[in-house]
């Protein structure tokens, strides 16, 4: 099959943070792994060594830059306008702000993440773990993690805070600053929280593979989740509020999840969990193949000229409501 995968964020691949760009760059090798024929359509400045690569004309609409008649299905990684006259897939990859109607052949990134805009098409996001490199179980582990944007209120970093202070355990931030001014003001004093700023690469994998686990309470419905599954992936339980994709990612081997400080902060302490169990479960549910696989699925049924939604998915909630907190 010959797919041409559109996609109008950062250049590829990413070096550091770019959780969207990482799982399209994984898909594709996932694709081309399988025997397909895969090209990229994305910005300037992007390179690949095992597919074609189309830069985006800025300037151009981006359905005109599609080369007709040249491939067997165009995979879009967000809304277009319109209906395409081609066989065509889009990713939903976050939640949208507005209740804008979506395309009719949109696949979402969770179970959760779909029913939340009327729809069953959804495809688990999936990692090439051999990028990781292997997890070193023979070093110390010293302290839980954040990983996540920081100065993202949804994201609750003052509450991974909360719970890290209340078990009485040290906390490494990865994606924030002691001080943030960027959308709510907030100093963190205590030298038992630990910040590193975005990071990326080998430090990021340093990081994950020293932590004990990872803290993790979004007040958000989390539309899927790539930080829980690289922190499974280096053995870390997760422990999570229930919101969005995260009870279908943190099963009770794997973590506990709870939208109590409290609750959380005693599973902290108890620590019960298997590390191995959590590794094992993050590379044979969240692989690059799998999702591949997955897509594929999707693609005959498109080439097969199936609709994959009856009526335009549409989100029916709010998708960026803070979601409960509790002592």
């Amino acid at each position: 099959m010959k797919i041409l995968l559109v996609h109008q964020g950062l250049s590829l691949p990413v070096h550091s943070y770019g959780g969207t760009e990482r799982v399209i760059w994984d898909l594709a090798k996932g694709l081309v792994a399988l025997g397909h024929d895969v090209t990229f359509l994305v910005p300037d400045g992007s390179v690949c060594d095992f597919a074609k690569v189309i830069n985006i004309n800025p300037t151009q609409n981006i359905l005109s830059q599609i080369p007709r008649n040249s491939f067997d299905l165009v995979h879009f990684q967000f809304r277009v306008e319109g209906e395409p006259n081609f066989s065509y897939l889009v990713t939903e990859h976050g939640n949208t702000k507005l209740p804008l109607p979506l395309n009719l052949n949109t696949v979402f990134i969770s179970k959760n993440h779909a029913e939340r805009y009327g729809s069953e098409e959804f495809v688990y996001n999936g990692l090439d773990w051999s990028a990781y490199g292997p997890v070193d179980w023979t070093m110390p582990r010293l302290r839980h993690h954040f990983l996540g944007k920081g100065s993202w209120p949804v994201k609750n970093l003052k509450g991974a805070i909360q719970v890290a202070r209340q078990a009485g355990v040290e906390l490494a931030v990865l994606g924030g600053t002691r001080l943030n001014l960027s959308r709510r003001f907030r100093f963190t004093p205590w030298r038992s929280i630990q910040f590193h700023g975005m990071v990326g690469g080998t430090l990021k994998f340093r990081l994950l593979n020293e932590s004990r686990g990872m803290i993790f309470p979004v007040r958000w419905n989390e539309p899927f989740g790539l930080a829980v599954i690289e922190s499974l992936y280096f053995g870390n339980p997760v422990f999570a509020t229930p919101y969005g994709s995260l009870p279908e990612l943190v099963l009770p081997d794997h973590g506990y999840l709870s939208n109590s400080i409290t609750e959380l902060a005693n599973s902290v302490q108890d620590m019960k969990f298997d590390p191995r169990e959590c590794h094992q479960w993050a590379i044979s549910k969240f692989n690059h193949l799998e999702m591949a696989r997955g897509y594929l699925q999707k693609y005959q049924r498109v080439l097969d000229r199936e609709s994959l939604n009856k009526l335009q998915p549409i989100l029916q909630d709010n998708g960026h409501k803070l979601l409960t907190w509790r002592p």
